[in-house]
C-alpha cells in the first residue's frame, strides 16, 4: 500500500493505517523535537502530543508533502512546549538525583570504535547540541531541518509556513551564530573538527 492510499485510509477513520503513519515517521519526529527541545523525556512527549493533534486533524490534509505536513505540526507543538515552559519554569527532582551517565543508546555503539572516541563523539554531540538549545527558535528549528535531518529549502518553507527567503535568511544567520559557539567552545571540541576563525 503507497502513502497517500494509507492516508486515505487514515482520513477515513482507520486507526490501523494511521499507525502505519506513525511507525514510519515517529523517528524522524522525534529527532526534529529532541533537537529543537534539547530534553528527551520533553521530545517524547512533544512527539506523543504531535501524532494526536495529527490524528485528530488528518482529515484537514488535503494533499501535498504529508511529511511536511506532519512535521509543521510537531515543530509547532515543540514552540508550544517551549513557550510553556518559559511562561512556568520548573526543576525536576528526579534529575537532581538521576546518574543519567549510564543511559545510552545501544545502537549507536559501533563495536570498531574506541571508548575514548566513544567519549569524545559523545562530548561533541553535547556541545552542539547546547549551541543548537541557544539559537532563537525560528533559526533552531530551520537549522535542525536543514543540517540535522537533511530537508531541502522547500520543505522547511512548508513546515514552517514561510517564504523560501525567510527559510534561507535563518539559515543564514542560525549557521553563522553556531560557528560563533563553535568558536567561543572550541577548547571542548576534538581538534579535527575546531572551526578556524
Amino acid at each position: 500500500m503507497d502513502e497517500a492510499q494509507i492516508i486515505s485510509e487514515a482520513q477515513k477513520g482507520s486507526l490501523a493505517a494511521f499507525n502505519q503513519l506513525v511507525m514510519a515517521y515517529q523517528g524522524l519526529a522525534y529527532n526534529v523535537a529532541y533537537r529543537v527541545i534539547g530534553q528527551p523525556e520533553a521530545a517524547a512527549d512533544a512527539c506523543q502530543d504531535a501524532f494526536l493533534k495529527a490524528y485528530k486533524a488528518i482529515k484537514q490534509h488535503q494533499g501535498g508533502s504529508f511529511k511536511s505536513w506532519l512535521m509543521r505540526i510537531v515543530t509547532n507543538t515543540c514552540y508550544d512546549q517551549i513557550r510553556y515552559k518559559k511562561r512556568r519554569p520548573t526543576t525536576s527532582l528526579e534529575g537532581m538525583t538521576q546518574d543519567t551517565s549510564a543511559e545510552h543508546n545501544a545502537t549507536l555503539i559501533s563495536e570498531a570504535e574506541h571508548p575514548e572516541e566513544y567519549a569524545l563523539r559523545g562530548e561533541l554531540g553535547d556541545v552542539i547540541q547546547q549551541g543548537i538549545n541557544q539559537l532563537p527558535e525560528d533559526q533552531r528549528i530551520v537549522l535542525v531541518l536543514s543540517d540535522v535531518e537533511g530537508f531541502s529549502y522547500q520543505e522547511i518553507a512548508e513546515v514552517i509556513d514561510q517564504p523560501l527567503g525567510t527559510v534561507k535568511s535563518r539559515l543564514s544567520r542560525g549557521r553563522r551564530r553556531m560557528r560563533e559557539y563553535l568558536i567561543d567552545q572550541k577548547e571542548l571540541l576534538p581538534s579535527e573538527y575546531r572551526p578556524t576563525e
